[in-house]
């Protein structure tokens, strides 16, 4: 049995719950349209700075933040559009912006909620073109689903990149195993690229580890010391996946992006719509405790 429910918090917060498997997620629309928890069997899978969720002026560390329109950061945090330099924050504004809950379906197979995200004067003061985004997120079982809708409603071609950061909570990380699908990785302070076997130093203060050349669909973290695996699945759109975490903090994060850093500047696996265009594309999250 699946149910959605409603609760007025700091934000109103909507709760998707599976009974049958006590698996649950909560959903902040207007708090940048982020998860905030998700939990299966009262066990928790996202980390969240809760304290700092109470400030609407800095950015959330935790759950599944929204990247839009770009992924990571731009040199001098500048761009260009038909002659025009535009200034536009790390990750972009879609994860700080209030996004509206459209739909809400609790059905036989899961629940969902449907959030949309319109352009606006503030939005085009950064970002020149008027778009509609709506994602769906759906909660079945240990999964959690997050299909995307992306629309250019201008009347040029629309550019873009976009991603999710979800901060995953874990153990001792020295017991993390990382399978990640891909041979080497750019390291984004030193820029350079190395070979990937399958480890990392956590004992470093900072992982900003970036994979390209993906050879499958699929990634997965095992932490042993929580006994989760946690399998992030995406599709073609989805061209690199970021590792990144901290010394010091219990999280890490498993980033699909769909273009890397610079996108904007380089045009490498940038995505444009045609103008009216859209497309859609979906990730999904899956947690097994053994």
């Amino acid at each position: 049995m699946f149910t959605i429910n409603q609760e007025q918090r700091q934000y109103k917060t909507y709760i998707l719950t599976d009974n049958t498997t006590d698996s649950q997620v909560e959903v902040v629309p207007e708090r940048g349209g982020i998860i905030t928890h998700w939990r299966i069997q009262g066990q928790e899978v996202f980390y969240l700075d809760s304290e700092r969720f109470t400030h609407p002026d800095l950015s959330v560390r935790g759950g599944n933040p929204i990247l839009f329109p770009l992924c990571g950061n731009l040199p001098d945090n500048t761009y260009t559009v038909n002659g025009q330099p535009y200034t536009i924050k790390q990750h972009g504004f879609a994860r700080e912006l209030p996004w509206q809950a459209t739909t809400l379906d609790a059905n036989q197979e899961k629940a969902s909620i449907t959030i949309v995200l319109n352009s606006n004067d503030q939005t085009k003061e950064v970002y020149p073109f008027d778009f509609q985004l709506a994602f769906t997120y759906e909660l079945q079982g240990n999964t959690l689903v997050v299909r995307q809708e992306y629309k250019n409603l201008s009347s040029t071609p629309m550019p873009f990149s976009a991603g999710f950061h979800p901060y995953f909570l874990c153990g001792d990380k020295n017991q993390l195993e990382v399978e990640i699908p891909s041979g080497q990785y750019q390291d984004n302070k030193t820029k350079e690229f190395h070979s990937f076997n399958g480890k990392f130093d956590f004992d470093q203060d900072e992982i900003d580890f970036a994979f390209g050349g993906l050879t499958s669909r699929s990634a997965a973290v095992v932490d042993n010391s929580r006994k989760l695996k946690l399998t992030v699945d995406y599709d073609d759109m989805f061209t690199w996946l970021v590792f990144w975490t901290v010394k010091g903090k219990d999280f890490y994060c498993l980033e699909p992006w769909t273009a890397t850093r610079n996108a904007f500047n380089t045009g490498d696996n940038l995505t444009v719509l045609a103008p009216g265009a859209s497309c859609t594309t979906s990730i999904s999250l899956t947690a097994n405790f053994f």
